[in-house]
Order: C-alpha cells, then structure tokens, then sequence
C-alpha cells in the first residue's frame, strides 16, 4: 500500500464523492477512481458500496478511515524529525495563523512561550485565508493553528476555546460617525464600505451574520473589495469608507487615535478563539502524560505550547467579562464564578461554501412589553441585538429552514395571554399574574396550553407594583380605598396585586376597580375625578409619580409575596420544536449578560423606548444602577415556592379559584432553560 493512496482513500472517504474529492486532490476522477481500484485490489476486499450515484463505506473501509490517519501522522512526524535532526534542531514547533493573529495576538504568546522553552525553533506560517490553514493542519505543515473560525465540521480536526474575539465597525477618526458610541448595520445601508476578500474570517463572519439577519451585501449602495486586509487602511483613512474588523486587527492605529472602533448592535457578543490541531495529533500527545520513544522529540513542543496557552488567563478569557449580578439572585448566572459567558457561536468554515436552501418556513411571534423594563432583556434586547436570529437552529433537521420572526409589543401582559390562547402569539413575556392566567385561562375559558421555561427578573419584596394616588388626595392607607374608585390595568401583574392587597386587608368587595384603559393620569381632569388611585406596575408608577405629580399609596407589599416576570412558550411549539425553545432561552440569557455588562446599556435602552435613562437604571439592575434603589434584578430560574405563594393567595379571591387547578409539574419544564445553560 502506498502511502499517496492511503491519502486518496481518506480523501474519498471524507467526502463519500469521487468528484469532490477529485476536486480537492487536483486529480481527475478517473485517476481516483484507479486509486481506489489498486487499494482493493491489494486488500483483496472492496472498500466501497456503490448504491447508484451514492456511495458507502464498508466495514473495511470504516476500518481503514478509522486507523488509516495514524500512519499520515507517522509519516509526517518522521519527515519533520528528519529534517530537525539535518539541521542539527533539538525540536521545532510550526504554528499556522491569519495575518491579524501573527500582527497582534501570537508575537507575545510566542515571546513568553520562547522565554520559557529557548531550545525549541518556532516557526509561524502566515494564510492569506482560511482554507489554506485548514488543509496545513490537516497535512501536518504546520502543528497548531489558531482562528476564530470553527473546523468542527471536520471530524480530522480538533479545536479547543482559548479566548475571544470581537469584532467592530472601523471608521476614521474623522469620520461623521466616529463620535457614535453604538451603531446598527441597518443604519449603515447608504454609507461607503471596504472588505477584505473572501476567505479572510472578518468577512465570512459579517455574511455569516447578516444572512441571519436577512441582509445582503447589495442592501449597500457602495461596498470596495480589496485584495488584502491590509490595504483597507488606505480606503479607511483616505476614502472615509467604513471596514468590519476584530479586535486583533488595526490595533496600532487604533491605539494611536488614526482609527476609532464603534460598536454594532448586531455584533454586541464575542465569539471564541480557537487553537486547532489534527485530532490524531492531539490523541498521540496525551495531554496528561509523556509519550516515550523518539515521537517525544516532535511532541513535545507541541504539549508545552498547548499547556502554556490554556494556563493564561488573559488568553482563557480574552476580552470577556464574567457575568456578575448581585445578591440576592436565584439564577444560574448568578455567581460570579461562572467562568462560562453567553458568546456568540463562531461561524463554522466549510471548504465548500453555500447556504442549503429548504422549503420550510417557521413562523414565530413573540408577545413583549418592550416600556415594561424588567423585561427588556426577554423582548427588546433580543430584537434590537439580532440574538434570536443568531442562536435558533439551522442544523441537523433545521438546515435550510427559513424563519420569520415577527415582535408584538404590548403595553401590560393581558393581550399577550390572549394571543396565546387564540395561537396568534407563540412565545409571550408576562408577569407573575397574567403568566398564572396563561396557564388556566380565565374561569370561564379552556385552559391556555402553555409552559413556562424561564423567570426574567424578580423583585424580592414585591414593590414591583404601587397604587399611586394625587398629591393632594386625602387617602393615606390602604383601609382608606374602602368605598373608592381603583383603575388598573386588568389581567396585569399590578392588578394580580392590587386583589391580593385588598383581599389580605378584607375590603376587596369595598373597592370598585375599573379598567386604566378608560382612565389614566395622562387623561384630562375631569375623567381623572372618576377615579381616585391607580395601580401600575413598574416603571409606569415612577414615571406618573414624576410627571403626574403622583405619590404611593402602599410603602411596602402588605402579603410579603416576591413579584417576578417569566417567559411561556405554547405547548406544542416546545414539544415540536424544542431546539427553538433553547435558542430563545439562549438569546435571553445572552441579553442579560449584555445588559448587566455593556456600560451604554441603559442609555441605549432609553433611547429604544423614549424613557429616561435614570428610570431604566433603577427599574433594572445593570453595571450603571445604584443597587440600593434598583426595583428589579435580573432572574432566570423558576422558583415553585413562589409560583404555589401567589397561586395559594389569589385561589382564595372568588373569581380566582381556577388558579388553584395549574399543574405546576406539568406547566414548568425547567429543562430548557438547562440546557441553554449547558451550550455557554
């Protein structure tokens, strides 16, 4: 057997297609095809099964594909030891990278790895794109290589997270738009852009991204190819073009002031930084033990690099920051030891490029109250950041499927349990109150088949809820609503309270509450005398108490219950599609990451719905809040002591007592949220 067969078989193999691996050998397909044939015929036993134009694998030949690398890996080692020992080296370490890696990232890793190992000769080996390191890895040009692109499609290739990246828009710093501190592709539709080639990992991840996102590089008026990322520095300070680069690329300039990166709201999250090596490679190392023999020699540096670079901290975690929220916290993001991050998943390279088109469409509406702000990171965050579109599936029985994705903002969570029930809403954001509703529906009505699969936020002595009254109203307790006029907002968390707190102080048949869609603070005087308090939930209380000249009625919540905000999903969405579930989850976590992070959150979330940014701040705890006036934190897992509290309390009220019928077993499947939890 030669070893230059072996290499045609592998190949064959890989691809199970004489003509693509005709392709990739640069051979004709007979000359693979003759290959093949002399194998067998050495072997006396056919190494396929041809089945029409398709072919498989026999039981040799899975026998073949499994051990036949070793030897390729053996000839390699053996030629690389060879030539160290003509050229008098002790051992050598070959590391393949992108041009931006060998700028920026590898000169100090290498400089640190050389101070503590002298005697092993380095070489770097620099790729103008990514297929070309893909095939040096695979042959064994080169030991390691690193990238910010995923081989995981590669089942000869092995690749392990040492870092981060992320990526930006480049302007000028002359710019008009260098002042911006945050940018949206969709805002940058009808300005210049430079890109570097394809193959580079900055412009597969953009497309990558914007084919998510259902964007196109003809969506823009004007966008300049250039033959190497380097040349885009003429375009962008001269030409005023705007370029999408990492973090590794135009540090210099950047650093001296020539360059000012913007961040993009479509790419608010990092994605992994691998190191790559040939899997046979890797299982020869070991890792934990010391290979004997000769095959030490190449090993090695190899092993020493590896540890060297898994042991860093400032490349284990790159730029990432660990999620840290304050106590107290019941969510599984809740500590700051959780050395794990929501990222983004890293564009997988194939050697052959191309989206596989389907004919399945699924259709997705998500109920959110986008002004309710302890929920942004469950509804707007999500949208405005493109995370969905990023995290749901498109593998396995996903591929090719195409996704809408449409928003229904609501202003409190009553329509939300209605489009559920009538299935015009698929997956809905409510708070504690109307998330009981779309689990019975109301007492009348067939129960609403839904799961609850995650909390958002939580308040944990239930102020999340006020009855506000005027300034000069002469009502100084609760016991004073006896024999008034209460508007809420009915099948809201507000109005879940507001029955809770009249019924514990007994008087609930003494107040009369009617709808806020008839009466408001923002309405006219006349109907404002109609009533006599309000009840809201927040922020919407702040805000009336600020511009209504409004003051609390309750300083504390009088039935010590914790208000709190979920996500449902219907049933049959989760029990069909449970991948979709996940990525929502998935996008949820991601936002509250960003949110409690990103420092220009909560001015940026002020801008998205015109509120003041000091009221996002203390509604929702974020890295800018003061934690002692902050109403709600963020909050993932689903409490059953509360849940059962507050369906004990409202099943006493008459009207209510459907609530006591939820099957809490059945209604939350905290499995989902476990599993977004276990793909950080």
């Amino acid at each position: 057997m030669e070893i230059y067969q072996l290499k045609v078989f592998l190949e064959v193999a890989r691809c199970l297609s004489f003509t693509e691996a005709a392709d990739t050998l640069n051979l004709t397909q007979p000359a693979v095809s003759a290959k093949i044939k002399c194998l067998e015929n050495e072997f006396e036993t056919p190494l396929f099964k041809r089945l029409g134009r398709r072919i498989e694998l026999t039981q040799v030949g899975e026998y073949l594909l499994e051990e036949g690398p070793s030897l390729l890996d053996l000839e390699n080692r053996l030629v690389a030891e060879i030539e160290e020992i003509k050229q008098g080296k002790i051992s050598a370490l070959k590391i393949g990278c992108m041009p931006d890696m060998l700028s920026n990232w590898l000169p100090s890793v290498l400089y640190e790895y050389r101070r503590i190992y002298p005697e092993v000769q380095t070489k770097c080996v620099q790729f103008d794109a990514v297929e070309p390191l893909y095939r040096a890895i695979k042959t064994g040009e080169v030991d390691v290589g690193v990238s910010d692109l995923s081989f995981s499609t590669f089942d000869e290739i092995s690749e392990t997270a040492i870092g981060s990246v992320h990526y930006s828009l480049v302007v000028s710093s002359s710019h008009q738009l260098a002042q911006r501190p945050w940018l949206s592709l969709k805002e940058l539709t009808d300005q210049a852009w430079v890109l570097p080639p394809e193959g580079v990992p900055s412009r597969i991840v953009l497309q990558k991204r914007m084919q998510e996102l259902r964007l196109n590089l003809t969506d823009f008026v004007r966008v300049e190819i250039v033959d190497a990322t380097s040349l885009m520095r003429t375009y962008l300070l001269q030409g005023h073009y705007l370029g999408f680069v990492s973090d590794f690329e135009f540090q210099m300039e950047c650093e001296t002031g020539l360059l000012r990166r913007i961040p993009l709201e479509e790419f608010a999250l990092s994605t992994p930084l691998f190191l790559m090596m040939a899997k046979r490679l890797g299982r020869a190392l070991g890792l934990a033990g010391q290979p004997s023999g000769r095959g030490s020699l190449g090993l090695n540096p190899i092993r020493q690099f590896v540890a060297m670079v898994q042991s860093q901290p400032s490349v284990n975690q790159g730029h990432s920051q660990k999620l840290t929220i304050p106590k107290p916290l019941n969510g599984p993001l809740a500590t700051s030891a959780v050395p794990k991050v929501p990222r983004f998943q890293a564009p997988k390279f194939l050697v052959r490029s191309g989206f596989a088109s389907g004919t399945e469409t699924i259709n997705l509406t998500i109920g959110t109250q986008n002004r309710t702000i302890q929920t942004v990171t469950a509804g707007l965050i999500i949208q405005r950041l493109g995370l969905l579109e990023h995290f749901l599936p498109r593998e396995g029985r996903y591929s090719g499927v195409q996704y809408r994705i449409q928003w229904a903002d609501y202003s409190s969570g009553a329509p939300i349990v209605a489009g559920l029930e009538s299935q015009q809403i698929d997956i809905g954001v409510l708070g504690d109150y109307p998330l009981l509703l779309s689990a019975a529906g109301d007492s009348t009505a067939l129960a609403t088949d839904t799961r609850l699969i995650s909390f958002v936020a939580s308040n944990l002595d239930g102020t999340g809820n006020d009855i506000i009254v005027p300034q000069h109203s002469t009502l100084r307790c609760i016991d004073d609503l006896a024999g008034r006029v209460i508007a809420v907002p009915f099948g809201s968390a507000a109005h879940g309270m507001v029955m809770r707190s009249l019924h514990h102080r007994q008087i609930l048949n003494d107040v009369t509450l009617t709808s806020s869609d008839s009466a408001s603070p923002q309405r006219s005087d006349r109907s404002s005398a109609q009533v006599d308090g309000y009840a809201y939930f927040a922020p919407f209380h702040e805000i009336a108490k600020h511009k209504g000249q409004f003051r609390p009625l309750l300083h504390e919540s009088l039935d010590g219950l914790p208000t709190f905000h979920g996500v449902v999903i219907r049933a049959d969405l989760a029990e069909q599609y449970p991948e979709i579930a996940v990525a929502y989850l998935r996008s949820l976590l991601a936002a509250q990451y960003w949110y409690t992070t990103q420092s220009m959150a909560t001015t940026l979330v002020s801008r998205w719905v015109n509120m003041d940014a000091a009221i996002v701040a203390k509604t929702l705890w974020a890295s800018t809040s003061d934690r002692l006036d902050v109403v709600y934190l963020p909050e993932t897992q689903l409490r059953t002591d509360w849940l059962q509290a507050h369906i004990h309390q409202l099943g006493q009220i008459a009207g209510q007592e459907h609530l006591g019928r939820i099957n809490l077993d059945r209604w939350m499947q905290p499995e989902f949220l476990e599993r977004a939890i276990a793909a950080l």
